[in-house]
């Protein structure tokens, strides 16, 4: 059954094409997700579909089942400024929808009266199940207080309170664009699950890979105006454009020989002209034609080098920050080391952005002090993103840092060549800031915190609104970027593939170190809470123990020794992994220093974990 066709759709502003000619089908069952470079069109098309825009076009149509409910879901939420929580979360015109809003409101007025007459009205519509399915929602997405206005709540509470109306809706056919900005790790897990089950038809724009891979069963990338479709998640995806890329270029080195026969055939042409002739030059035309739409190479490149690191870098000393009742952190120490790489992960709310802007000295410590050594140069992206004058010009804003930038080996690089390597051509750096995509805006703000050359970066949710191409070569960066590193995402493939171990803000003011990726982590955490299970289903079977003098381990020992024999494991799978490491010959003086400290620390964390197994299994 087919919900949305859209056939030769166009769309341009001035002279920039943004798409032309675009056709495409959604039909249900499709999970479908939107790729293309920032600036290229992506939010123009949902704007399209949403109705918000118009197409161009000749025989340009846009058609969605007007039979099914479709919702949609923006990146920035049209909500009602002066309504409260309860009334956008229960919008949807369905009896049982109605039902449990006035059952809710009910609850909120503690008006007895009012809660009997609510609850027969949901007797009558078999809403006991609808309710509970809304609080799950409303629990997951941690709203919480019904009765608050929508113009008191954050940019990230809207959008969870516009995702959640969404969901509530159960509408057959979704719409979202980028859905997981401004969720925590936990809500976009829980997302996922929602997606990747039940009846749901879904287009997309994210440059969350793995939201990517775990969704979708369909690609498509707007690429140079055009569409191109990939059957696939995102894997699959990467594997059918390498193989389209490598034929594109096959077939535009044909098409340049032929294109200089031709040349050379025009230029000796005699001016008579035969109908032949006229057709072999109108084939001309089109081969010329074709070749000046050869697929643009230039690659954003990061070339600044940071600044050099002395021995002494950042210092926590019995580090606290509360605001009122709420501890964020509490007596946290740390000493961070050259080229050391922390990615920092909790629930909205937790933390994360408070604890780096105290180390970057934006924000005070309650108690404690932190020390910033005497070469330490901060690079600090924050989630506020660029304020400048609108007006300025894109040159304008990379000058007024610096004319010049210094490189490796005495090189230098003006501003404007600069810019062409973050994918600025000449022609978009004259224009003001103010026509920038969102995500054309961030690739700027990233440009001007790296030519300062920061030895310690600190991005506090880098990926919202970058483009999966733009991520990518940051992510080349940063791999081999040798100054210190902070991390503050949501994105878990952008954590996983650049960070060694991880801050985990657990509530409270507890802060845990874990030595491994946010998916080792998640990993762990959700094999301890099935230990937790088998545990108390086996407490529920077995009968009490009795007072006989055989040493039988007790559920709560077997729940730790299983945890332990897990973590080892995971410890000696490391420990070969580092050891491995020593086998390349070219393996500079420092990276040996790294994976022997490493190593060291493996083995320590292996021994003192077999000790208490010993213990444990002996009593």
């Amino acid at each position: 059954m087919q919900y949305l066709a859209i056939e030769h759709a166009t769309k341009t502003y001035g002279e920039k094409v943004l798409f032309k000619d675009v056709s495409f089908t959604i039909s249900q069952g499709d999970r479908i997700a939107l790729i293309a470079k920032n600036g290229s069109g992506k939010t123009t098309l949902m704007r399209v579909l949403s109705g918000e825009e118009g197409i161009e076009g000749e025989g340009a149509k846009l058609i969605i089942d007007k039979n099914i409910r479709t919702s949609f879901l923006h990146q920035e939420p049209d909500l009602n400024p002066e309504a409260k929580i309860i009334d956008e979360v229960f919008e949807a015109d369905l009896p049982a929808i109605k039902a449990v809003k006035a059952y809710e409101e009910a609850v909120l007025s503690n008006n007895p009266n009012a809660l009997q007459e609510a609850t027969l009205l949901m007797d009558d519509h078999k809403a006991w199940d609808v309710e509970a399915r809304v609080n799950t929602v409303l629990a997951k997405l941690k709203i919480a207080n019904l009765d608050q206005k929508i113009k008191t709540l954050s940019g990230g509470q809207r959008k969870r309170v516009a995702l959640a109306k969404l969901i509530i809706e159960e509408p057959e056919f979704i719409i979202l664009d980028e859905p997981t900005n401004h969720l925590d790790i936990d809500m976009i897990e829980w997302l996922e699950e929602y997606l990747q089950g039940g009846n749901v038809t879904l287009f997309m724009v994210t440059h969350d890979r793995y939201f990517l891979e775990r969704v979708c069963n369909e690609i498509m990338e707007l690429d140079m105006g055009k569409m191109h479709m990939y059957r696939g998640n995102y894997s699959q995806y990467l594997e059918k454009k390498e193989a389209r890329l490598a034929n594109e270029a096959v077939v535009y080195d044909k098409t340049k020989k032929l294109f200089k026969r031709e040349l050379e055939w025009v230029r000796r042409m005699p001016q008579a002209r035969t109908t032949k002739s006229k057709s072999r030059v109108d084939s001309f035309h089109d081969i010329k034609e074709s070749l000046r739409d050869k697929r643009n190479t230039d690659e954003m490149q990061i070339l600044i080098e940071p600044t050099r690191l002395g021995s002494k870098i950042v210092e926590l000393h019995s580090v606290s920050k509360a605001y009122g009742d709420k501890k964020l952190i509490t007596k946290f120490d740390y000493k961070f080391k050259k080229g050391e790489r922390v990615g920092i992960v909790g629930v909205n709310g937790a933390g994360k952005s408070t604890l780096i802007k105290m180390i970057t000295g934006l924000e005070p410590t309650d108690t404690g002090k932190i020390i910033i050594g005497e070469t330490i140069n901060f690079g600090y992206f924050g989630q506020d993103g660029l304020v400048v004058n609108e007006t300025k010009m894109v040159i304008d804003i990379i000058r007024d840092i610096a004319e010049y930038i210094p490189l490796a080996k005495g090189l230098k690089l003006t501003a404007e060549s600069l810019l062409e390597k973050f994918l600025f051509p000449r022609s978009q750096q004259r224009v003001q800031v103010s026509q920038l995509s969102g995500g054309e805006r961030r690739r700027l703000y990233l440009l001007t915190i790296l030519i300062k050359n920061p030895n310690f970066l600190i991005l506090d949710e880098p990926t919202n609104d970058l483009d999966i191409i733009t991520l990518n070569v940051l992510e080349d960066y940063l791999e081999d970027y040798p100054g210190c590193l902070i991390i503050v995402s949501h994105d878990r493939y952008f954590l996983d593939k650049l960070v060694d171990h991880i801050f985990v803000l657990e509530g409270d003011g507890a802060i845990k170190d874990y030595n491994g990726t946010y998916t080792e982590y998640r990993m762990e955490k959700n094999e301890e809470a099935e230990i937790n299970r088998e545990a108390k289903s086996q407490s529920n079977t077995v009968a009490a123990p009795t007072n006989s003098s055989e040493n039988k381990l007790s559920f709560e020992q077997q729940k730790q020794i299983k945890a332990l024999e897990k973590q080892i494991e995971r410890l000696e799978q490391r420990k070969a992994e580092v050891t491995a490491k020593f086998e390349d010959m070219n393996l500079a003086p420092d990276m040996i220093a790294k994976f022997s400290t490493e190593l060291a620390t493996i083995n320590a964390e292996i021994e003192e974990k077999e000790m208490k197994w010993m213990e444990l299994v002996e009593g």
